[in-house]
């Protein structure tokens, strides 16, 4: 039997509000299922009890969206209870401060003001729609999410690090990924793929090259949660690459 078979989770909550996780061994007389069998996969789905929360990312253009659509319909098919949202949006108030940070014609709007704009909509969507889907044990997918914030304002933009990390564990009432999906493509060609769009894509190559080393840098520091993949190829060649370290994250919850 696979040890993802073996043991299950249950989440406690203390007094202080700490989570903690307690294994305990399923009966002996569990059929054993070969490994990398799919009949295994759709087990440990039922057994996921705490939600689980996967951000994706990445400089303009790398696809994060797509990429984060079509994990959606692959959970889905999958048994998983799906939640997906964006940053910033995802909520009335949020997708209003979206509107004021992507519009072309606030071309002098300070790098802490957008900071505080997209800590603001971070602190409403995690109220208002991530913590309650989570604490029903859905899973979320959220399109960026505070690693954003300090590649675009903190890496690119010049704001202390510290201090981002610092408001954005406020903002986001200290709730952080278990997992998430870094998609890392060249700054000219992500660029040219999204098109210039809005104001956030109008800055120049030299800010976007800021954005994507601070990817990288983000990457380094947090091996364990990030999972870096090169953009390349065919959409699907990237999917399949998505998938498969989901599956893994979700093999070893248990």
């Amino acid at each position: 039997m696979s040890r993802a078979l073996k043991i299950f989770a249950v989440w406690t909550r203390t007094k202080c509000g700490r989570k903690e996780f307690h294994r305990a061994r399923l009966p002996q007389e569990q059929p054993s299922v070969p490994a990398n069998n799919k009949p295994e996969m759709a087990l440990v789905i039922k057994m996921v009890k705490k939600g689980l929360f996967i951000t994706f990312d990445g400089p303009e253009g790398c696809g994060k969206s797509t990429h984060s659509k079509l994990i959606v319909e692959y959970l889905k098919s999958k048994g998983l209870d799906i939640v997906y949202t964006r940053e910033p949006g995802g909520t009335a108030i949020g997708e209003s401060i979206r509107d004021v940070l992507l519009d072309c014609r606030n071309k002098g709007m300070s790098v802490m003001t957008e900071a505080f704009l997209y800590l603001a909509a971070r602190a409403q969507i995690v109220n208002e729609v991530i913590a309650p889907a989570l604490k029903k044990g859905k899973t979320v997918i959220c399109d960026r999410f505070q690693d954003a914030t300090v590649a675009y304002q903190g890496y690119a933009g010049g704001i202390d690090i510290k201090l981002l990390d610092e408001l954005g564990k406020i903002a986001a009432s200290g709730l952080k990924p278990d997992l998430s999906i870094f998609l890392d493509i060249d700054a000219v060609l992500g660029l040219k793929r999204a098109g210039g769009k809005d104001r956030m894509e109008k800055k120049s190559l030299l800010f976007h090259s800021k954005v994507r080393n601070g990817y990288l840098a983000l990457a380094k520091k947090h091996l364990g949660r990030i999972k870096l993949i090169k953009v390349k190829g065919a959409v699907e060649e990237t999917q399949q690459k998505i998938r498969k370290i989901i599956d893994q994250c979700l093999l070893n919850r248990f």
